[in-house]
């Protein structure tokens, strides 16, 4: 008589779990989604394509005009990776994969900023307008302009 009761209870116990468990799951889940777009949703991000070309060519809008509370998201459009520095030292990217996206940044006001894997990649903001350092012979000099 104990056996059939007691399969009853551990039957109803194991429904109920699976009830309550499903609907956590799912809710969970979609949380950190929002996170990884990192925009507040006040103002919009200025997007800067990294096109694999030469000097001035290397970015796309350059120079980029970007509000007072924008931040600055950098896309690798090229087929090797970037590494973009701000060149008043407050912030950098971590390393962009072909095809991958930046976090977004703040630049403040800095006015350039430059790859330091190809430091003759640069880049300015607000109508300042850079060039590759003298001498320049590396891969990302020529088509500057």
């Amino acid at each position: 008589m104990r056996r059939p009761g007691t399969l009853a209870l551990a039957m109803a116990c194991a429904l109920i779990a699976v009830g309550c468990g499903g609907g956590g799951g799912g809710s969970t889940a979609t949380s950190p989604t929002p996170t990884t777009g990192g925009g507040t949703g006040a103002t919009a991000n200025v997007t800067i394509a990294i096109t694999g070309q030469g000097g001035h060519l290397a970015f796309n809008p350059n120079p980029a005009t970007v509000a007072a509370g924008q931040t600055v998201v950098f896309k690798n459009n090229d087929v090797t990776t970037h590494h973009v520095m701000l060149d008043d030292g407050s912030g950098q990217t971590a390393d962009i994969a072909p095809g991958a996206t930046s976090a977004p940044m703040t630049i403040g006001t800095n006015k350039s900023y430059h790859c330091t894997i190809h430091p003759e990649m640069v880049g300015g903001f607000n109508g300042a307008q850079v060039d590759p350092p003298a001498g320049c012979s590396g891969a990302y000099c020529f088509g500057g302009g």
